[in-house]
């Protein structure tokens, strides 16, 4: 990422920013205020440190088990060795501190990152660690603290800034959320994530054109943030441009938008284990990355071959890559495996279902809904493979329970309504379509195919 100089006023802002934070430098209860220049001075009492020990593993995966046994062991090394200097055992509690966070042991890690922040004062990534931490236990007001000690030892640190305004904003404090955000714009003018940030700030401080100019300055930036689309929706509303706001509502989506952050990458890749390997593929899958997701799930199914939902994420991955068959491979060898799997049979249907195989497609979301019956997407795809087979009465029970079971499922609305126009029933059609416009009034397309139902308008429709 391109870094500008220092800006002018950082001083100034960093005053202001301690103020928001609740005083100037805050530091964590019980342990002691020191300088950057005290852990040159030596570590301070062991009285001082918490103390850290092996939490009950038995929950983890074993490979997960022997990497926090081996950085337990360096820390407790370099305790017995009495000359250690405080950097090197600060920087050993922060290591140990990381891979009990990443297995979600956070009262132990919070001893850790506490302590090396005590031994090694000037370094940012502990509190930053720390801000992440209580930002993942939903403890927002200590977040915001750690994140405002990080950005005092680092000021151009964009993903403190970033996190810094998010916690913020999880607060109800538009206004200091706002201020972090611009101090980041001053630094990158084109982060998406600082523009959304202003953006949604704006808005909680019912200023809807600010937001509306900010929001549309991320969505220029990144075009995948479809997150964004809510919120840019519910500002064109307040300002009374409807149809603005009607389309925003039709792209919305969960693209979110993440500065680039090299210290939470780091700990993302800690765990060596199947979940760790899923969560990170699923990541890249988000970010549209393929070839990168491929590799975190095969990895993972180096360590557990039989895990169905690891193979079904990796045959995903090559679909989306644009590897059919071998997606359908990985679906098959799952099914080899795991023959009650319904997401394999499901994507199986998909991909079936896409090369206009509907009649096999059929059979394999059939599968899924057997093996899953509150599998609603497996149903909807059943109910339109029989649909468009000429199945269409068999169809029909399928979207009755889908719209019943979940009324916010607007495309079982959509084929309900399609079926029964085939079958000449329009006014029940009608009737459907009335009843989801009830539910979905944010959903056009609802109106425009009811408007479409009238007359012999209708019957045309039953070729649509």
């Amino acid at each position: 990422m391109k870094r500008r100089a220092r800006p002018v006023g950082l001083t100034a802002f960093t005053c202001v920013l301690a103020t928001l934070a609740g005083g100037c430098g805050p530091h964590a209860e019980g342990i002691p205020t020191t300088s950057v220049h005290e852990s040159e001075r030596g570590a301070p009492e062991a009285e001082a440190l918490r103390a850290v020990s092996l939490p009950d593993l038995s929950r983890l995966a074993e490979s997960v088990q022997d990497q926090v046994r081996e950085r337990y062991s360096l820390l407790m090394e370099k305790l017995e060795a009495r000359r250690t200097p405080p950097v090197e055992l600060g920087n050993a509690y922060g290591e140990l501190g990381l891979i009990l966070m990443a297995a979600e042991y956070y009262e132990a890690a919070a001893a850790c990152y506490l302590n090396a922040q005590a031994l090694v004062p000037s370094a940012m990534r502990w509190p930053y660690y720390l801000g992440h931490l209580y930002r993942i236990k939903g403890e927002g007001a200590k977040a915001a603290e750690f994140f405002t000690r990080a950005f005092e030892l680092r000021p151009t640190h964009l993903p403190t800034l970033v996190w810094l305004g998010e916690a913020y904003l999880d607060q109800s404090r538009p206004e200091a959320a706002e201020l972090v955000f611009i101090q980041a714009l001053s630094l990158e003018p084109r982060l998406a994530a600082a523009l959304s940030g202003v953006g949604r700030a704006a808005f909680a401080r019912q200023d809807a054109a600010r937001a509306v100019e900010y929001l549309e300055r991320a969505l220029s930036v990144d075009e995948r943030a479809s997150s964004l689309h809510y919120p840019l929706a519910m500002a064109y509303r307040r300002l009374g441009e409807l149809d603005q706001a009607e389309a925003h509502l039709r792209q919305r989506g969960n693209g979110t938008l993440r500065a680039p952050d090299p210290l939470m990458e780091e700990y993302a890749g800690l765990l060596q284990s199947t979940q760790a390997y899923e969560v990170r593929g699923l990541r890249e899958l988000e970010n549209g990355r393929w070839a990168a997701a491929e590799a975190l799930f095969r990895t993972g199914l180096e360590l557990a071959p039989d895990d169905p939902a690891l193979r079904q994420r990796l045959a995903t991955a090559l679909f989306m890559a644009g590897d059919a068959r071998g997606a359908v491979e990985q679906f098959e060898e799952t099914l080899r495996r795991s023959p009650e799997f319904a997401k394999a049979h499901f994507g199986l249907g998909m991909i079936l279902d896409l090369s206009g195989r509907h009649q096999e497609a059929a059979e394999r979301f059939s599968a899924a809904v057997k093996y899953r019956p509150d599998y609603l997407e497996a149903r909807l795809g059943l109910a339109d493979a029989l649909r468009v087979t000429g199945r269409v009465e068999e169809s029909l029970p399928h979207y009755q329970q889908i719209v019943t079971t979940d009324p916010g499922f607007a495309e079982a609305w959509i084929g309900f309504a399609m079926a029964l126009v085939h079958l000449e029933r329009y006014q029940e059609a009608r009737d459907r379509l009335t009843e989801a416009r009830e539910v979905l009034p944010d959903r056009p397309e609802l109106a425009d195919l009811l408007a479409r139902l009238p007359g012999a308008v209708g019957r045309a429709f039953a070729n649509f």
